[in-house]
């Protein structure tokens, strides 16, 4: 995803503090491959089988460049395999502006499903979204003098997951101990919602992610939420995938240039248990590592750079990426781009402008990133078996894969480079959602209709953003409010226009009523940004 807030070059320091520890990279043999018109299918199959099978096969350009990575077996056997377990981890659940103050709000990790929510004090309280009762969603109740309400017969819990109160409970009785839900631990950090998701090992305060620029003095971000029809591996793939933003985003905003698509270079500065780390830049600008980036387990990914400004004083711009595991097939991203120094451009547009943006870029991988994740579901298969991953735009992607390949075990699934475990459960489908959902989905046609109850498609913009965001919510609804006003006002002022005789009051009111017509239009645009999906001009509808 490239970033709205750079349109200038930035000049990098040589003497950054974000920069990594330097270690030396693991030796590997890279494919070769021929010029284009030498490059038959049977060429491509034979160096996927190559990849299977871990031999070396060398095919050499004129200029004898190599360009394919795939390690040896020697060194695949040498790549370690660590204690993991995904629950022992802090994973993001939702920017905290964005939680509501009055309802709660289902959520889940790895298909396992939790609810948040604010007790009456205002602390953020979440659960295992399952009322010990009969089973029934506690993310589908209420908020009752601060304590969550189960809609299906009543029952109470407060903020330590006891419950308080059962309406159908004779007076003299008393409520069973036995009658609590399971809780997690919820922080709030630099903004964000963290859930620790084991239940048995206390929460690791070291895990709790933490970003020194988002600490910086003066540091403004552009936030936003966004449910997306794909894995969260692919999630992850694409975005430390610099070498398709100029192809897939092209002319999206001031970075993205199809014309700029060129060989990237590559160096990885820190492996290590928990993720990796490197520099990359553009070979066509000598390859200096002027993007510093940093995966770290379980599902954050930074792309940092500090750049000196006229009067010498640093500063500091980072696009963060925080890709929550939602389940199968689905994955939640909160995704934030912040700087220390703003473009006018910047401080000028809406926050919803920006908002919308963001939602063409994801919906502009959107079709080949679902259909990448059908294949490996299809194929079953590690991806050293189907990837052909180029050394001069694919390392990080191999270097995640690779990553894999170390903590998969610890996963409810995983695809890694050379290993792979399937889900054992088939992923669970809700036809019908009830509550809010089901409100928000019969009241907007952005939804298959008016009056319809729709469940929540993750291919409409709505459901994947809008319905996250208090902002751009309240934005839609103001201008559906004043497109109304609008419309209702210029057409009493051309029926007033009718009636009267004089013909300087009739091209007043006219007048009048096509400005109020095209103020109604443009709310009507503004809305369709909001709420409708990015269609490439060259496809066939």
């Amino acid at each position: 995803m490239a970033a709205p807030f750079l349109s200038s070059p930035l000049q990098i320091t040589s003497t950054s503090p974000i920069l990594f520890t330097k270690v030396t990279p693991t030796n590997q043999i890279h494919f070769n491959q021929r010029t284009a018109s030498t490059c038959t299918s049977n060429k491509l199959r034979l160096l996927r089988r190559s990849a299977a099978a871990g031999t070396a096969v060398t095919d050499q350009t004129e200029g004898g460049e190599e360009v394919l990575i795939n390690p040896t077996p020697e060194e695949e056997k040498r790549e370690e395999v660590v204690d993991y377990d995904w629950t022992e981890e802090w994973y993001p659940l939702y920017l905290t502006r964005d939680v509501p103050d009055d309802s709660p709000l289902g959520l889940t990790v790895f298909g396992r499903q939790i609810v948040l929510y604010r007790d009456g004090e205002g602390t953020l309280r979440c659960y295992e979204d399952r009322c010990p009762h009969r089973l029934a969603k506690l993310s589908e109740g209420q908020l009752i003098d601060g304590r969550l309400e189960c809609l299906y017969h009543g029952w109470q819990f407060e903020g330590n997951g006891k419950c308080v109160k059962i309406p159908q409970l004779p007076a003299s009785a008393k409520i069973p101990k036995v009658a609590c839900v399971k809780t997690y631990e919820a922080k709030d950090s630099q903004g964000v919602v963290w859930v620790w998701m084991s239940t048995k090992t206390p929460p690791d305060p070291e895990k709790l992610p933490w970003f020194e620029n988002f600490a910086r003095p003066g540091f403004y971000d552009i936030s936003g939420v966004h449910e997306l029809p794909y894995d969260h591996s692919i999630l992850l793939e694409n975005l430390m995938d610099p070498a398709h933003v100029p192809i897939s985003h092209d002319r999206t905003d001031f970075t993205a240039k199809r014309e700029d698509a060129q060989p990237l270079v590559f160096e990885v500065t820190e492996r290590t248990n928990r993720g990796f780390a490197g520099t990359w830049g553009r070979e066509k600008e000598g390859g200096k590592g002027s993007n510093l980036l940093r995966f770290s387990a379980p599902c954050v990914l930074q792309n940092n750079r500090e750049f000196e400004g006229k009067d010498g004083v640093k500063n500091y711009f980072s696009g963060l990426f925080l890709c929550r595991p939602t389940g199968q097939g689905k994955s939640m991203l909160i995704v934030r781009f912040g700087v220390t120094k703003r473009s006018p451009l910047v401080q000028v547009l809406p926050l919803w402008f920006w908002h919308q943006n963001a939602c063409k870029v994801f919906e502009q991988d959107m079709g080949f990133l679902s259909s990448q994740n059908e294949v490996l579901m299809k194929e079953k298969v590690p991806t050293k078996e189907l990837y052909l991953n180029l050394k001069s735009s694919d390392t990080w992607v191999a270097e995640y894969r690779k990553w894999m390949d170390k903590v998969g075990h610890g996963m409810p699934y995983h695809f890694g480079h050379r290993t792979i475990s399937l889900p054992k459960v088939p992923p669970v489908v809700e036809h019908a959602p009830a509550g809010l959902i089901a409100g928000l989905s019969a009241s907007y046609p952005a939804k298959g209709g008016i009056g319809t109850m729709q469940a929540p498609n993750l291919a409409n913009r709505y459901f994947r953003h809008v319905i996250h965001c208090r902002s751009c919510s309240k934005v839609i609804k103001s201008f559906e409010l004043w497109k109304n006003i609008l419309f209702g006002t210029a057409v009493a002022l051309t029926a007033l226009a009718i009636l009267v005789v004089s013909r300087q009051w009739k091209a007043v009111l006219l007048g009048s009523a096509t400005l109020c017509s095209a103020a109604a239009y443009a709310c009507l645009r503004a809305i369709q940004m909001n709420t409708n999906n990015f269609i490439r001009t060259h496809r066939r509808l």
